[in-house]
């Protein structure tokens, strides 16, 4: 049988995806070497809307494409995916345009990798910043926190107060979340308890000052997101989720970042890769860029 010519290819439907795809979007993520993460497709799923196009041999997805939308404010795009014995034949820039298309004048925001940068900058992004993802296990470097969240009388510096979450956190974290991100993500924010391992808040004279969450993904625990008041707060949090598993860690700090990543490289986390923050529509991203130190997953932005 001969292969579908790129002219059929890129006139093949594009459908929504729905939970009934987790699968064969862990599948698609298999085939391009990216760890399956079923949990975050069903995130994903549920909090965004995803695009697809069925592969013509019948086995599974041929690409797929995640927006995450934020009201008419903004919407994040991510998980660009085309099956390996389909690339290069247009099927990436014919879902990007169709994702274009369907969100109009909505601003856009997304994380390129290198590879796919050009086609983003061909579709009109621009580059607005970079995210440096850092991994491995992770060692003493901050403020001692102990997996309570109480911090260690041998703190080297002025003690930040973590605990766990509680229930009635969220008002209080969407507050927070709201001018740190520019954008509402309570849709997101509300399904964080359930999707993540632990979700740690930071306060002062009761008020949060912070949060972060820590969720899995295969054999690593994710921290994001990660927002914080300053550097030492985003430290205490960081080492009070680490201090809840036994699992490498993996994070992607916004570059802007540097004594965040300097910490993180002396606790024991090693570089692993670079994307470049992109946005269509709006001049950079919203909201305050000094208090937003690591997204969700670079697909939610």
């Amino acid at each position: 049988m001969h292969s579908p010519s790129p002219l059929s290819l890129v006139e093949l439907p594009i459908r929504r995806l729905n939970r009934g795809d987790l699968v064969p979007c862990a599948d698609l993520c298999d085939d391009r070497g990216w760890p399956r993460d079923e949990h975050r497709w069903g995130l994903l799923l549920s909090a965004g809307t995803g695009y697809g196009i069925d592969a013509p041999d019948g086995k599974g997805l041929a690409a797929t494409c995640l927006t995450m939308p934020y009201g008419s404010d903004l919407t994040a795009v991510g998980m660009l995916l085309v099956a390996d014995r389909y690339g290069r034949r247009g099927l990436a820039r014919r879902l990007m345009r169709h994702v274009m298309e369907a969100v109009g004048d909505t601003p856009l925001i997304l994380y390129a990798t290198e590879q796919g940068q050009p086609l983003y900058e061909d579709l009109g992004f621009s580059p607005v910043g970079r995210a440096a993802r850092v991994g491995g296990r992770f060692g003493a470097g901050g403020p001692d926190v102990s997996p309570s969240g109480s911090p260690s009388p041998s703190a080297s510096r002025p003690s930040v107060t973590t605990r766990p979450a509680a229930a009635d956190d969220l008002r209080a974290l969407v507050r927070l979340d709201l001018p740190v991100f520019g954008a509402d993500r309570t849709h997101l924010l509300a399904r964080l308890p359930a999707f993540s391992d632990r979700l740690q808040v930071a306060e002062e004279h009761g008020e949060l000052i912070g949060y972060a969450a820590l969720w899995p993904s295969g054999q690593t625990e994710v921290v994001g997101p990660l927002i914080a008041r300053d550097t030492a707060t985003a430290q205490a949090l960081v080492t009070a989720v680490a201090a809840t598993t036994d699992r490498p860690l993996r994070i992607d700090v916004e570059g802007r970042h540097k004594e965040l990543l300097g910490w993180l490289a002396e606790s024991g986390l090693e570089p692993l890769s670079r994307t470049t923050v992109m946005t269509h529509g709006i001049p950079d991203l919203p909201g305050d860029a000094a208090r937003r130190f690591a997204p969700l997953t670079l697909a939610t932005g």
